[in-house]
């Protein structure tokens, strides 16, 4: 559940919320400054306009640590970005990229230790909830902030009906008797579109497919009308045409509430419809942020225009899948200068040895692009060639 509640045995369910540990935030940041490139909503057609603003999110060179036996594994590493309301923000990269833990440092809920926050602020409508008390962000996780988390049925609580969970929001954050709660979790169910919701009410989470079992987390991160909603992997494991349904439900439901929602995901495939705007991470870095259109168009980064040209392609078949060689780097000992050296077809001298900021990405008159950066030092190669 988004408010990572804590789940009632099967003998004497209750509805006790659960709190995780506290996270220790240090004043600086890790590494060189970056520059700091900022996003705004794209505009695209079917997708609420910010009107500007203040950002509803705002991530601020964020450092996350993790103590192993090997040494710290600096799995984020100085992430700098922001998303409005009524705008999707779609953060890719491979697994170990550091997208995950960013999203945990957000909600609140990363486990600590191992882990630690080592620097940065994350400011939700300006409040810095890293230096905010634990009842605070508690009673902002579910009421203002939810988390979509990829694996449903580990999730859900195997022994208490879908309709128990989803009431216990109102219960526990509303005040809710049980036969109102009950109400509101068959309301929630329609409205994600599980059929014959009244009479499934009761069932468990083992009687539902997959693809119903996801709808049942996206109506428990939406139960109390949040302002943000991370969605970490949410298509994981559903075949196509469910992963299809899920994401354009998002979609849809985003626009209805005019929340924010960060998608998390490996899959630039998923993600082409339903963001805004893209920032792809690479060894716990932001390495290229751009508007989704710009990004499929022309992307700036070695790195992402690989990404893209291992998708299967219609118009490529019979030719052989396109694969970034090597495998990324280990994160308790990052590569100098840019992480990204070993694999990239591109690299000089120069990428081993200086570690490349976010640059602002210029048109062919040397205007920024807005929205645009890579972190790259041969962005315009990437960029026209």
């Amino acid at each position: 559940m988004s408010d990572r509640t804590e789940r009632p045995t099967a003998d004497e369910p209750n509805a006790t919320t659960g709190t995780t540990g506290p996270v220790e935030a240090a004043p600086s940041a890790t590494g060189p400054a970056e520059e700091v490139v900022e996003i705004t909503k794209s505009g695209r057609a079917g997708h609420p306009a910010t009107g500007g603003g203040e950002p509803l999110l705002e991530v601020r060179d964020l450092a996350v640590e993790f103590r192993t036996r090997e040494g710290v594994a600096r799995a984020v590493n100085g992430v700098n970005y922001s998303v409005h309301a009524g705008e999707t923000l779609a953060v890719l990269g491979e697994s170990g990229s550091g997208k995950s833990v960013t999203a945990q440092a957000i909600m609140g809920i990363l486990d600590t230790p191992p882990g630690r926050i080592a620097a940065g602020r994350v400011l939700f409508r300006g409040r810095d909830l890293l230096v905010a008390p634990e009842e605070e962000r508690r009673r902002l996780r579910g009421e203002r902030m939810s988390m979509i988390f990829q694996d449903a049925l580990s999730s859900l609580n195997p022994v208490l009906s879908v309709g128990y969970q989803l009431g216990e929001m109102f219960r526990v954050h509303r005040g809710a008797s049980r036969r109102e709660a009950r109400e509101r979790a068959v309301d929630l169910m329609e409205r994600v579109r599980i059929p014959a919701a009244r009479e499934r009410v009761n069932d468990y989470p083992h009687q539902f497919s997959g693809g119903m079992r996801q709808r049942i987390m996206i109506a428990m991160a939406l139960a109390l009308e949040p302002d943000l909603i991370i969605a970490d992997e949410p298509t994981t494991a559903l075949d196509v045409t469910v992963q299809a349904q899920v994401m354009e439900l998002l979609a849809e439901l985003q626009r209805e509430f005019h929340m924010g929602l960060i998608l998390i995901t490996h899959d630039l495939g998923v993600v082409a419809d339903v963001a805004d705007r893209i920032a792809v991470m690479y060894a716990g870095r932001i390495v290229e942020t751009a508007p989704v259109k710009e990004l499929y168009a022309a992307p700036a980064h070695p790195y992402t225009k690989g990404l893209l040209e291992s998708i299967p392609r219609l118009d490529h078949k019979g030719k052989e899948l396109y694969a970034i060689k090597g495998l990324p780097p280990s994160l308790t000992a990052l590569p100098t200068g840019c992480s990204f050296h070993p694999r990239c077809p591109m690299a000089t001298e120069r990428c081993t040895t200086e570690r490349p900021p976010l640059h602002t990405v210029l048109d062919a008159s040397e205007a920024p692009v807005e929205g645009r950066g890579s972190a790259c030092h041969y962005w315009k190669e990437t960029l026209h060639g």
